[in-house]
């Protein structure tokens, strides 16, 4: 499900509204997906490249974008046959640039809500019930 470019959109919160630009259907090592994310009137275009994927865990990494660095971990925790849990991991450098840098301080306190949000819908879209064991979310700044 995660390494299928169509989830980005998908499981994004309104009222962000992701356009996948370019992207191969499913995402493999060493793939990109150039992309904007529009926060309301505000279009915010993305580079990311996927690395290290494996079936366990991938990490998106930007290669352009609103952030100087831009790191996300994700890993996939199995607690039983039926139930994962994904944890996310961020490590971010804010841009020296003082409009991107106020534009990344606001998605970055966003993120929680956002996991949150994309926890919700995609339980919601694999037809799965809410854990008893919460995904975990974890996130991680640097400047």
């Amino acid at each position: 499900f995660h390494s299928q470019s169509a989830s980005m959109g998908a499981i994004t919160p309104p009222p962000i509204i992701v356009r996948v630009h370019s992207a191969p259907a499913v995402l493999d090592d060493g793939d990109e997906m150039d992309f904007t994310m529009w926060l309301g009137p505000l279009p915010i275009r993305w580079l990311a490249r996927i690395e290290q994927k494996s079936g366990a865990s991938f990490v998106d990494r930007q290669v352009s974008g609103p952030f100087a660095q831009w790191e996300h971990l994700h890993t996939f925790v199995p607690l039983d046959a039926e139930r994962t849990a994904v944890v996310d991991q961020v490590t971010a450098r804010l841009s020296d640039n003082w409009f991107w840098k106020f534009v990344g301080i606001n998605m970055w306190l966003g993120l929680p809500i956002l996991f949150a949000f994309r926890g919700w819908k995609t339980r919601r879209m694999l037809g799965r019930k809410k854990s008893t064991t919460p995904a975990g979310t974890s996130t991680h700044a640097t400047r």
